[in-house]
């Protein structure tokens, strides 16, 4: 067997490309100097525009007298769809929660790599990217966008996808800081998270992007967090994130700030997309009148400038020429990406892949467009590069017919062995701002039933960020694909795996609970919206209830989010985290576990015993005994992505660290390590595990 240390590898695609990139840019004491010496040199008034966006919304202000160029930003985390106020064709990536269901750092990095291509051949200096808030519900309407319910993996698609940016030379923004986990009255609806929760679940992910990864910014969120909005909250931005040795530039989200006072105090350092709480004519009168020290303001504008130093934004240009906006390397981390999301949920009587030379009928309103998720996530692509489902098939010469719907006269199915329906959501039903619905809508669901009746085979691909309700069809049907929002390869990505050239590789990056009771965050979900609905629209609109206070969402299930709460609140799910088919099958074996310095080391055989090439993802959990405090049954500290050609086998070398197998204590405020003994479970998902054992001492 040829062993296989699990390292972030190279894919020869991304090879060819990955010798040139350069280093993640840190912030320097020479960096730190130069910058106080410029803010030494500017006015109060230069100090409070800089704090604050300008024109097209999308800009910093310059100093241009002191060598200070105007910094722009774009849009996101699928690709840069502007340049300013102006929309941009560029490269269309597959969302975040499709990256993550990849379970390859790989395919994040390429994705991160790509979008810094682009950015740099624009002159986009700030990507406002990646979205990292954690899936609590399928309802929020940016689960789309962000990376699924699990930190460590939210972590790991992060720092990789940040790296990938960064090492091109362009800035990376990690946003929404913090718990902004719905998008319904995401202004002033508080999150209350207690501690630990938040240190265990809702931080990682930014925690490990700024240590690791070295993330240039940071973005805060709408909510409110306990109380405090996010932009104006001291507590989470001086009080845990600069101590987590961040030293870039906190922007708030756009229009999120309310208080000149709260925003200059809180350690925020811009004020996005222009100056409404933070400008000359606020800020001034309260550093004259001794409300805000004037050395505020100055850190402000350090960490900005120290950062702009740093990407080196202030001595040469941002574009880099050599570079073209329409870039076959880009394309190609956008196909790895889409071909390697899609997670097979169902596959009954081997149905798929596709039998040759059969007939297809396509319907549904996803089959022959490129469906998106709306907001900051939609984008702009070529069009010749745009392939849809249909035209994904029928370029692989496929016997396809598109219809709008299933044709109620059996003689006109005549011939056909397949239905595939493409169904799910799209920019105008699963969208920043608004949280969405749990089920299809009723013509999804009619054409779904209708297509179910028909007496043929049945493949449904989802378009969606998320859990769908599949209830009356679910169990009918014979297969399930979870498309998620692929980009512009989308269809030819699909197509590949829907005809047998590639086995699907993806796996869920959340729970499938099969209904909203299950979840363990239902009960605390859009609680409060319930008792005001009937004060009328005004206490809607504003979030209050009868007696003027705020609307709040309690993170009551605390630290067991998703697949953590199966133990806990005794609900199992339709489909685990983690659980994806394949066209294979494989099987584990000979589980080492053993102490490694600090760590512990896990070793395990695998072997596809399945007649294609495929990927497995080996998962390794972290299993407490007896623990002295409450914790999750299990947790997800390490995987491994594999692709095997029948008959192989692999061994797989992970090493878990110390910080795998700790829990955030509230008493010290900080990360303790039980001393208990630890079942260390290596499975294909949160509840298949094939192998377990305790560590050799």
């Amino acid at each position: 067997m040829k062993p296989l240390r699990f390292v972030v590898a190279i894919a020869a695609l991304i090879a060819s490309v990955s010798a040139s990139a350069g280093d993640i840019p840190e912030i320097t004491q020479a960096d730190r100097q130069r910058a106080a010496r410029i803010v030494s040199q500017m006015t109060l008034e230069e100090k409070c525009l800089l704090v604050s966006g300008k024109k097209d919304k999308f800009f910093t202000y310059p100093v241009e007298r002191l060598g200070v160029p105007e910094i722009n930003m774009a849009d996101g985390p699928q690709g840069v769809r502007n340049y300013g106020s102006l929309k941009v064709n560029s490269t269309y990536y597959p969302c975040g929660i499709a990256v993550a269901a990849s379970f390859n750092r790989d395919v994040a990095k390429g994705v991160g790599t790509g979008i810094g291509y682009d950015a740099k051949a624009r002159g986009v200096g700030i990507m406002l990217c990646p979205g990292v808030n954690i899936y609590r519900s399928p309802l929020c309407g940016r689960n789309f966008e962000y990376m699924g319910e699990d930190p460590y993996l939210a972590s790991e698609t992060a720092v990789n996808y940040i790296s990938g940016i960064q090492e091109r030379g362009v800035m990376s923004t990690i946003k929404h800081f913090a718990a902004n986990n719905q998008e319904f009255d995401r202004h002033m609806v508080s999150s209350n998270v207690d501690e630990r929760t938040l240190n265990e679940i809702y931080f990682p992910a930014f925690r490990k992007a700024v240590e690791q990864a070295k993330v240039a910014a940071v973005m805060t969120s709408y909510n409110p967090l306990n109380g405090v909005h996010a932009a104006e909250n001291a507590w989470l931005i001086k009080d845990n994130l600069r101590k987590w040795g961040f030293e870039g530039i906190v922007m708030s989200d756009w229009v999120s700030t309310y208080s000149p006072v709260g925003c200059a105090l809180s350690g925020l350092d811009l004020e996005m997309p222009l100056g409404y709480a933070m400008n000359p004519s606020t800020l001034i009168p309260l550093v004259e009148n001794g409300v805000v020290p004037e050395s505020e303001i100055d850190e402000k504008c350090i960490h900005i400038l120290q950062s702009f130093i740093a990407y080196g934004y202030l001595d040469g240009p941002m574009k880099d020429s050599s570079i073209p906006e329409d870039y076959e390397v880009s394309r190609s981390y956008a196909y790895k990406a889409a071909v390697e999301a899609p997670v097979l949920l169902k596959n009954e009587g081997q149905v798929l892949p596709l039998k040759k030379g059969g007939k297809v009928l396509l319907v549904g309103p996803n089959a022959d467009c490129i469906p998106f998720g709306g907001g900051s996530g939609a984008m702009y692509p070529y069009k010749k590069y745009e392939t849809t489902l249909f035209q994904g098939l029928k370029n692989l010469g496929c016997k396809v017919e598109l219809r709008s719907d299933v044709p109620a006269n059996p003689e006109e199915l005549k011939g056909v062995g397949t239905i595939i329906c493409a169904v799910g959501f799209n920019y105008q039903t699963e969208k920043e701002n608004s949280d969405r619905t749990y089920a299809l809508d009723k013509d999804q669901l009619a054409l779904l039933g209708r297509a179910c009746e028909s007496g043929k085979k049945v493949v449904v691909v989802v378009y969606s960020g998320g859990e769908i309700d599949t209830k009356g069809w679910g169990d009918k049907v014979d297969a399930i694909l979870m498309a998620w929002y692929t980009g512009q390869e989308g269809g030819r990505a699909l197509a590949d795996i829907l005809t047998g050239k590639v086995s699907p590789s993806g796996r869920l990056p959340f729970t499938f609970w099969g209904s909203l009771e299950k979840n363990p965050a239902t009960p605390y979900y859009h609680i409060r919206h319930l008792d005001v609905s009937c004060y009328g629209k005004s206490a809607a609109r504003y979030s209050r209830d009868r007696h003027g206070r705020y609307l709040f969402a309690d993170y009551a299930e605390g630290i067991f989010v998703g697949y953590r709460g199966i133990e806990k609140f005794g609900s199992q799910p339709l489909y685990p985290f983690g659980y994806g088919l394949t066209y294979s099958t494989f099987e584990y074996s000979g589980l080492k576990v053993s102490k490694a310095g600090n760590g512990v080391e896990v070793r395990f055989s695998l072997k596809n015993t399945g007649s294609v090439k495929a990927s497995e993802v080996a998962q390794v959990y972290v299993a407490p005994q007896n623990p002295s405090v409450v914790r999750p049954q299990r947790e997800l500290k390490e995987y491994a992505k594999v692709e095997l050609a029948p008959g192989e086998s692999r061994e797989v070398v992970l090493t878990l660290p110390a910080s795998a197998f700790s829990y955030y204590d509230v008493t010290s405020h900080d990360w303790k390590i039980d001393e208990v003994d630890y079942l260390i479970e290596v499975g294909a998902s949160a509840l298949d595990i094939r192998l377990s054992g305790n560590i050799d001492k």
